[in-house]
């Protein structure tokens, strides 16, 4: 049976932790972690994230072991609109990162936030 991306968002939320643009930057800044954005490189460019760096979400997987490799390591996920970064951070959970949140709101909310 095929899923509909909202099927899939739904289930990624049982599984993993999301928090509001104010709360990963309090989050992030306390526990020392690092701002994944998962948007196309055009994306970025057109509104870049204080702070954030920049890892495709076609490519999250392979990058990130080799930037981060400590399992322990807080990241925080975000994107355009949560959609991704709730995708992006089902996946960084299961290949055994353990502590991972998505951002689950709007790129211009996390901008401000990260400022």
């Amino acid at each position: 049976m095929l899923k509909k991306v909202a099927e899939l968002i739904t289930e990624a939320k049982q599984t993993i932790h999301c928090v509001t643009a104010q709360e990963a930057a309090e989050k992030c800044r306390l526990m020392q972690g690092v701002l994944i954005d998962v948007r196309e490189s055009s994306e970025v460019a057109q509104q870049a994230t204080k702070g954030a760096i920049a890892i495709p979400r076609g490519v999250l997987e392979m990058k990130m072991l080799a930037l981060y490799p400590d399992a322990e390591q807080a990241i925080f996920v975000h994107c355009a609109s949560g959609v991704r970064a709730c995708l992006a951070a089902e996946q960084l959970v299961r290949i055994g990162y353990k502590n991972v949140w998505a951002i689950s709101c709007k790129i211009d909310a996390i901008c401000t936030a990260m400022d």
